[in-house]
């Protein structure tokens, strides 16, 4: 069992830092990177026209996911223990099940974003919920 648990830590630590590099790979890649990660034509268009809103929000993004990665190695035991380390894994398991089980709810919310985007990106979520769940427990 503290096997799995520690394998779901490393597991989340590497989709975690995947996710944030695509994120951040989107402040280079511009309208072009968010249009192919479904991000929506609004939001393309508004990195398009040079604004600051989709640079910091992909920054943003990158940046906890990175934070989350870091935990999630902690968790491992691949680093020492880091402050809030259970509470941190366990509030970003939860958050990421509640983005994956809203979808329904969201999508009105965020009409620009394509169907590609709503389904691999809450089937990521519900993984990445479970594994922060797993390397909370472990924790």
């Amino acid at each position: 069992m503290q096997e799995l648990a520690r394998l779901s830590s490393m597991a989340a630590a590497l989709l975690n830092t995947a996710a944030a590099i695509a994120h951040f790979a989107c402040i280079f890649w511009g309208a072009r990177g968010l249009r192919l990660l479904g991000a929506g034509e609004r939001i393309a268009s508004l990195a398009e026209a040079g604004h600051w809103y989709p640079p910091l929000i992909s920054t943003a993004i990158g940046t906890l996911l990175s934070l989350l990665a870091v935990y999630a190695l902690s968790g491992a035991g691949l680093l020492g223990p880091l402050p809030g380390q259970r509470p941190v894994l366990a509030v970003a398991g939860a958050v990421f099940l509640f983005r994956a089980v809203a979808t329904p709810w969201l999508k009105p919310l965020f009409q620009g974003n394509n169907a590609r985007f709503w389904v691999v990106s809450s089937a990521i979520c519900l993984t990445l919920g479970l594994l922060h769940l797993a390397a909370a427990l472990r924790s």
